[in-house]
């Protein structure tokens, strides 16, 4: 008997290997579609965009979560890198911001172009997997970055954006964000405003991912049921498991599973325990759980990694992917689920968005009302004689009034 439970550990031991070594082979071939990674943002903050600094070369970097060598040992295929902008630029440099930010995911591809191919669409990420390097995809974090214009937003199109996050922790003046939901900010669209329906159908239009993370529920909901095509949520978790407002809600889940889109699980810690330390395991159950709710089709990887600064214990660094796919084979998910949430996921939702897509149709082109705009440095060409343009009630009696009040002054 003794010699019994003296054998447990290594039996333990050499099926831990056999899961992880199931899992590498796997990942040859279907290998990880990150669905939202913020070390551009690490190279802006530590570097100012020059990638030509010794330090800042990806191939040794090693102050953050993200490098060559930890994406190459993670077999991560496809990553969605963020163009991010925070929300103090919202109303002043959010679109020059926004421009540098996907100027230096361009010049990432540019620099290692050995490692990192910059694709725009899916047949774009099969290939990249074909050759072995990662198909580099911009994601905009954050819909104050396109400053309320639909202009800015086929421009940042043309210049690969295939999603935007719909809010940051910030209301657009067309679209409120996740902290709504906890008091610390007020609702103004109850969801998406007029103009913020008419930048879904662009989205739609165009082919632009719709990403759900940091929204309120609200604007959720209002998008699943507006979108043409299946959504995106690029780092959110499991409402029920971790009751914070980032995450998405099991009525939302529902919602996901009949408009077949997809929740890409965020690893930050908050996220995943609301709790300061986090385990793989835990993260495993919310992927557990989103595959029970929503199905095993709604389920991917979007760990935040360079966006947080806490991550749990067994998925430091995006090198550990492996673990975690050990760990759902180990809870008998079949070949076909994993394959699933390491990429076919995301390609069927992709590809979704691509056949809805109709570049020959008519594009949206009403702007948002002035009255809606915020921020004082704001000029108004095109306003004033557009015949769609009608003043607040209220506006053409206080400009009248300024005047007046001017003349008397003389």
């Amino acid at each position: 008997m003794q010699t019994v439970w003296w054998l447990w550990p290594l039996v333990a031991l050499c099926s831990g290997d056999q899961f992880r070594g199931e899992a590498e082979k796997i990942m040859r071939a279907t290998p990880v579609i990150d669905g939202h990674n913020d070390l551009p943002w690490q190279l802006l903050t530590m570097f100012n965009n020059q990638l030509q600094e010794k330090a800042a070369d990806l191939t040794s970097l090693a102050q953050t979560h993200t490098n060559i060598p930890k994406l190459r040992a993670g077999f991560v295929g496809a990553q969605f890198w963020s163009a991010y902008t925070p929300c103090d630029t919202q109303n002043k440099d959010a679109v020059r911001r926004i421009l540098e930010q996907i100027d230096v995911i361009h010049r990432m591809c540019q620099m290692y172009p050995e490692t990192f191919v910059c694709v725009t669409n899916s047949t774009g990420i099969r290939q990249a997997f074909q050759e072995g390097r990662v198909a580099s995809l911009i994601g905009v974090e954050g819909g104050h970055s396109i400053d309320s214009s639909l202009g800015v937003l086929r421009a940042l199109y043309h210049l690969g954006m295939r999603y935007l996050t719909l809010t940051h922790s910030c209301n657009t003046p067309w679209a409120d964000n996740w902290l709504v939901d906890t008091g610390e900010d007020q609702a103004q669209s109850q969801g998406l405003s007029d103009f913020g329906q008419s930048v879904v159908r662009e989205m739609n239009r165009l082919g632009v991912l719709i990403d759900l993370a940091h929204v309120s529920v609200a604007t959720m909901k209002a998008a699943l049921r507006l979108s043409k095509a299946p959504v995106i949520f690029s780092h959110s978790s499991a409402y029920s498991l971790c009751r914070h407002r980032r995450n998405v809600p099991d009525d939302v889940l529902q919602l996901v599973n009949q408009t077949g889109s997809l929740v890409m699980v965020n690893f930050y810690n908050d996220y995943v325990s609301c709790q300061k330390q986090a385990t793989l395991s835990q993260v495993a159950d919310h992927l557990d759980y989103i595959k029970k709710v929503a199905g095993a089709g709604a389920v991917g990887f979007g760990g935040d990694y360079d966006g947080v600064s806490r991550l749990p214990s067994g998925l430091e660094d995006v090198s550990k992917y492996p673990d975690l796919v050990a760990e759902l084979l180990r809870r008998r998910w079949t070949e076909a689920e994993v394959r699933g949430v390491l990429a076919d996921n995301l390609l069927r939702v992709f590809e979704a968005v691509e056949q809805v897509s109709d570049h020959a149709g008519t594009p949206e082109e009403v702007p948002i009302p002035l009255g809606e705009l915020q921020g004082s440095c704001r000029t108004t060409y095109g306003y004033s004689e557009a015949p769609s343009f009608h003043p607040p009630p209220g506006a053409l009696l206080a400009f009248l009034s300024t005047i007046l009040l001017g003349l008397c002054l003389l």
